[in-house]
C-alpha cells in the first residue's frame, strides 16, 4: 500500500510536469480553425483574360454628344439595358434628362469615352448606372436578380432621378415575375436533364466540389424585359426531387433542390453582392459565371454549413485535449502535494514513535539489568548493544525501515530475558503498554 502510494505521488509529478511542457508548447502553435481550405482558386485573374471584353467598339466623343443632344435617350449598338419606358418618363415628367446607354465588355479606353460625354446626365454601361452624384447599385436579391435575369435597371433609374430632382427616394419593386412553364417547354429541358443532366450549355464547368453528389443545370438566355419568366426552378423539383438544379438565366444563378431554404439566398447575396459591379459592367460569358457561382457555393460549403463530409483531417490529441491541460496540471500539482504531506506526516510520526519505543525499551534493559544472571546476561547485552546502534541510527538520520528493523531484535532480545526470569510484566510488549497508557 505504502509502496502503491510513493508510485501515484511520483507518478503525479511527471504527468504534472509533461502536462505543463505540453501546454507551454502549444501556445506557440497556430492553429486552423476553418473547415477545411475550399480548392477553389484564389488567384487574381487580369482584365481581359476571362472573356468579359466584347469586340463592340463606341462612336468618338463628339458623335455620341450630338447624339445625346438629339435624343433625350441614345442607344448604342449593343447595349443591353431594359426598363419600363412609362414609369420612368412619369418620374422624368417635363424635367429635361438625357440618358446615354452604351454596350457591356467595353475595354478602358472605350469606357473613357463613353464617360466624356458631358451632356448625359444618365449614363448606363450595360446595366451598370451612373449619374449625379455617382454609380447607382442594387443591395438586394430582387434587384440583382432584375438587373442580370432581364437587364432591367428601371429601379436603378427611378432611385437616380429622384435623386436629380431632389424628391424622396422611391421604395424597391421587384419587376420579375414568374409563370408556370408550359409542357412544350418542359417536356425537352425534362429529356436533356434526364440524359446528360444539363440543358441549354455544351460546356458546363466542374461542379464535384460544389456539388459531390452532382447536380442539374437549366442555362437560359437573358429575358426581356416586363415578361413573366418561366419558373424552371420550381417545375423540376418536383420531377426531381431530391437533386439539386442550378438554373441560370442572362447572368443570374439561382438555386432549388434540397436545403433551398437555407443554402439558395446564402450562396446568391455572396456571389453578387462581391461580383455585381463587374458583371454589370462587363460582358462574361455565361460559363464563366457559373463557374464562378459553383466557386462561390465550394466556398460556402468548406465554411461548414449544410453538414458538408469535410476533407479528412488527422486526430490531433493535443488540441482536442488543449483546454482540458490546466485543470489536469492542477489535479496532478494537488494530488502530489497531499501525497507529500501525508509522507512527510508519516515519516514524523514514525520517528516519533520509533523515539518512544526506543526510550520504552531502554528504560526495560535498565530494570531488568538487576535480575538478570548468567543464562539471561548474554541477551541483555545484545539488546542493550542494539538499543545503541538505533541510536546511533535516527542520530545519522538512517531510513526509518533499519531503526524499526533493530528496535525489533532488541525487543526479541528482552522478551527472551522476560521469558527466561518468568516475569511476564517484563516482556516488552507488556511493559510498554503500561507506559504507553
Amino acid at each position: 500500500m505504502k509502496r502503491g502510494l510513493e508510485w501515484l505521488r511520483w507518478g503525479c509529478l511527471a504527468a504534472a510536469i509533461g502536462v505543463l511542457v505540453v501546454f507551454l508548447v502549444a501556445q506557440g502553435q497556430a492553429f486552423d480553425v476553418s473547415y477545411g481550405q475550399s480548392p477553389t482558386q484564389t488567384e487574381p485573374i487580369r482584365e481581359g483574360e476571362a472573356g468579359e471584353l466584347s469586340d463592340t467598339t463606341v462612336p468618338s466623343v463628339e458623335e455620341m454628344t450630338a447624339l445625346v443632344a438629339a435624343n433625350p435617350v441614345t442607344r448604342l449598338p449593343g447595349s443591353i439595358a431594359q426598363w419600363d419606358e412609362q414609369q420612368v418618363r412619369a418620374a422624368l415628367g417635363a424635367t429635361d434628362v438625357r440618358i446615354l446607354v452604351a454596350p457591356p465588355g467595353l475595354d478602358k479606353a472605350e469606357r473613357d469615352r463613353v464617360r466624356d460625354v458631358d451632356n448625359a446626365n444618365i449614363t448606363i454601361m450595360g446595366t451598370q448606372v451612373t449619374g449625379d452624384p455617382g454609380q447607382v447599385v442594387a443591395d438586394r436579391l430582387t434587384g440583382w436578380r432584375a438587373q442580370f435575369a432581364a437587364g432591367d435597371v428601371t429601379d436603378l433609374l427611378l432611385f437616380l432621378i429622384a435623386h436629380i430632382q431632389d424628391r424622396p427616394e422611391p421604395s424597391d419593386t421587384d419587376t420579375i415575375r414568374y409563370r408556370q412553364p408550359t409542357a412544350a417547354e418542359l417536356e425537352p429541358v425534362v429529356a436533356d436533364l434526364r440524359a446528360t443532366g444539363v440543358h441549354g450549355m455544351t460546356d458546363i464547368p466542374s461542379a464535384a466540389d460544389a456539388f459531390p453528389n452532382g447536380a442539374l443545370f437549366v442555362v437560359l438566355p437573358r429575358q426581356q424585359a416586363g415578361q413573366p419568366i418561366p419558373d424552371y426552378g420550381t417545375a423540376l423539383t418536383s420531377v426531381f426531387p431530391d437533386k439539386p438544379i442550378v438554373v441560370m438565366v442572362g447572368e443570374w444563378v439561382e438555386y432549388h433542390g434540397p436545403q433551398a431554404a437555407d443554402f439558395a439566398e446564402v450562396a446568391a447575396a455572396s456571389f453578387y453582392g462581391q461580383y455585381s459591379d463587374r458583371l454589370s459592367l462587363y460582358a462574361y460569358p455565361q460559363r464563366n459565371i457559373l463557374g464562378a457561382y459553383l466557386d462561390r457555393v465550394t466556398d460556402v460549403r468548406y465554411a461548414g454549413l449544410f453538414d458538408r463530409p469535410l476533407p479528412y483531417q488527422p486526430f490531433d490529441p493535443v488540441r482536442v485535449a488543449l483546454p482540458a491541460l490546466p485543470w489536469i496540471f492542477a489535479a496532478c500539482a494537488v494530488v502530489f502535494l497531499v501525497l507529500t504531506a501525508r509522507a512527510v506526516r508519516t515519516a514524523a510520526q514514525r520517528r516519533s514513535g520509533a523515539g518512544v519505543r526506543m526510550a520504552g525499551l531502554t528504560a526495560l534493559a535498565i530494570e531488568v539489568s538487576g535480575l538478570t544472571g548468567d543464562t539471561t546476561d548474554p541477551a541483555l547485552t545484545r539488546a542493550i548493544a542494539t538499543l545503541q546502534s538505533a541510536r546511533e541510527a535516527v542520530a545519522q538520520k538512517l531510513p526509518d525501515q533499519h531503526v524499526a528493523a533493530l528496535l525489533d531484535d532488541a525487543e526479541a532480545e528482552l522478551d527472551h530475558v522476560a521469558k527466561t526470569l518468568k516475569r511476564r510484566e517484563y516482556r516488552p510488549a507488556v511493559y510498554l503498554r503500561g507506559r504507553l497508557a
